[in-house]
């Protein structure tokens, strides 16, 4: 029979249509973006093709806006908010604008333009991870920023438009309102509670086992009770901490191992899938310490949402979570592709 399971969080209801349980082999190989490398504007060496770069994990003795990084973030060309600008409001009635101001930015992840997180080491990862860390904490310096919204589209049907490993950010001049529901009800679980519940949703997974897919000393990643999406994974800091931003260096290379496990195993189970990842921070400048929980949800592209599910707000998902991670845990990750890695994490500000 169907379940239907809320969400602890946004109390939002999920279908777990079992009569229609998919295996793996049931959904359709990932659409990767058209492999361009030869004309590819992230590639190295054609660095002029970009924006002047905001900041890059360079190797010693190289200059900006040339050959010899690991990582560089460049404004997006085509942004979806303007820095120049503010975001001072007007009224018309019952209608409401403000100006679109904000940030948008390209992290470039690799100069290798054949690789991904999940076929990267971990050690390849890592600065990507750290320069999101640095990306958070420069754009939290101007106040008139509220969130910041990092991500990253993997695959055609996920948006990607381009194939080189790339995520990237937005700093937004309100807190945009999925993170206000989840900020609302882990207020409302802490008022009844006194704990937070993304600590008290990892302890029980962790005791349970029935949904975690793999886990570390600082992570776990587990398939989550309601999943709205198949195959859907949080990746979740086992330290309490609400905002990304206060990730600490040490934590770095364990979050790298957490990713490109999960993603690895995601890639091997459903054929290198399209999907979205984002990462779930506190708001700057909110006191929310006590209550919220930074994490890290990933969602393959696997069904579509349709007229049901505009219509209700439920979804449908035709994978119980608890088979989705025992799929997951049973196979392992792909052998990462031959190439350089990093020897080290930058310091902070290099």
């Amino acid at each position: 029979m169907p379940e239907l399971r809320k969400d602890p969080i946004t109390r939002r209801w999920v279908i777990i249509a079992t009569e229609r349980a998919a295996r793996p082999t049931d959904f359709p190989a990932g659409e990767a973006a058209p492999n361009h490398s030869a004309s590819c504007p992230f590639c190295e060496g054609r660095e002029e093709r970009t924006p002047p770069e905001i900041a890059a994990v360079r190797r010693p003795g190289t200059a900006p806006n040339s050959p010899g990084w690991e990582v560089r973030v460049v404004p997006n060309k085509y942004p979806a908010l303007g820095i120049e600008g503010s975001a001072q409001g007007r009224s018309d009635g019952l209608f409401e604008t403000i100006g679109g101001f904000g940030a948008h930015e390209v992290i470039i992840e690799t100069p290798h333009h054949g690789l991904q997180p999940a076929t990267m080491t971990p050690g390849q990862f890592a600065p990507a991870l750290w320069m999101y860390r640095e990306r958070y904490r420069d754009l939290d310096r101007d106040e008139r920023f509220k969130y910041l919204l990092l991500f990253r589209n993997h695959g055609r049907p996920a948006g990607a438009s381009l194939s080189h490993p790339h995520s990237q950010c937005i700093a937004l001049p309100i807190v945009p309102k999925r993170a206000t529901e989840e900020l609302e009800g882990a207020q409302a679980y802490f008022a009844r509670e006194g704990r937070c519940v993304y600590c008290d949703i990892l302890n029980q997974e962790s005791a349970a086992r029935l949904r975690v897919v793999w886990e570390n000393d600082e992570f776990a990643a587990f398939t989550p009770f309601a999943a709205w999406s198949p195959f859907e994974c949080w990746v979740v800091p086992k330290r309490h901490e609400a905002s990304f931003g206060n990730l600490g260096d040490p934590q770095i290379p364990a979050l790298a191992d957490a990713m490109h496990q999960t993603l690895g195993r995601l890639y091997r189970c459903l054929n290198d899938p399209p999907y979205n990842y984002i990462i779930h921070t506190a708001p700057y400048d909110a006191r929310v310490g006590h209550f919220y929980h930074w994490h890290i949800e990933i969602l393959p592209r696997l069904s579509q949402v349709a007229g049901f599910e505009w219509g209700s707000g439920f979804y449908i998902n035709t994978v119980p979570p608890e088979d989705a991670a025992r799929y997951l845990r049973e196979v392992g990750v792909p052998a990462p592709a031959a190439s350089p890695a990093p020897t080290r994490l930058p310091r902070p500000g290099a």
